[in-house]
């Protein structure tokens, strides 16, 4: 991967259980179905969003009028940034409160060849001290930046999101355009 497209295990996010959301659901209340890019397993929740929004992090740690909002962002010109983001819901505590979920993250160019291929990261391993049905930014995601000799088409981001004490893997994908 070309260090502008390093994966970052966004450690800059501050403490994870500070982060939380409400739930996967919509403004009434009702579930949310399962897409390519947002499912639920098993009662554990798991999300992905692509954003060209370079103030995400602002958003999502101080909300408007409590739920933060992306645009979702579907292509990327030369010199652009995009901004691929995980979130879950709900996972299997330990006896001591900890939460153990860990992600595979592939990025795969337009050509099928893989730009980077993490396996096993630590995304949200964590104590909770809040409730664990609220939406939480895992630590895995990246920021992907298109620079001159990128291979012009659709690229796909996967992440598999696996809570490990439940023992449920949610497999989700997105793609843009690199223009």
């Amino acid at each position: 991967m070309k260090s502008a497209r390093t994966l970052v295990l966004l450690a800059l996010l501050m403490p994870l259980s500070a982060l939380a959301q409400t739930a996967l659901h919509d403004g009434q209340g009702n579930a949310l179905p399962d897409t390519s890019s947002a499912k639920s397993s098993e009662g554990f929740s798991a999300s992905m969003v692509v954003t060209a929004d370079p103030e995400w992090q602002q958003k999502w740690e101080n909300p408007v009028n409590g739920v933060p909002r992306f645009e979702l962002a579907t292509e990327v010109k030369e010199g652009g940034s995009l901004y691929i983001l995980s979130f879950l819901a709900n996972p299997k505590l330990d006896a001591a409160g900890m939460a153990q979920v860990r992600c595979d993250l592939r990025i795969t160019r337009p050509d099928g060849s893989l730009s980077g291929d993490e396996h096993d990261l630590p995304c949200f391993v964590t104590q909770l001290d809040t409730d664990p049905n609220s939406v939480y930014l895992s630590s895995v995601g990246m920021k992907f930046t298109a620079e001159a000799g990128d291979p012009k088409g659709t690229w796909t981001v996967a992440i598999n999101v696996r809570d490990t004490l439940r023992n449920v893997t949610i497999p989700l994908q997105s793609s843009f355009e690199m223009r």
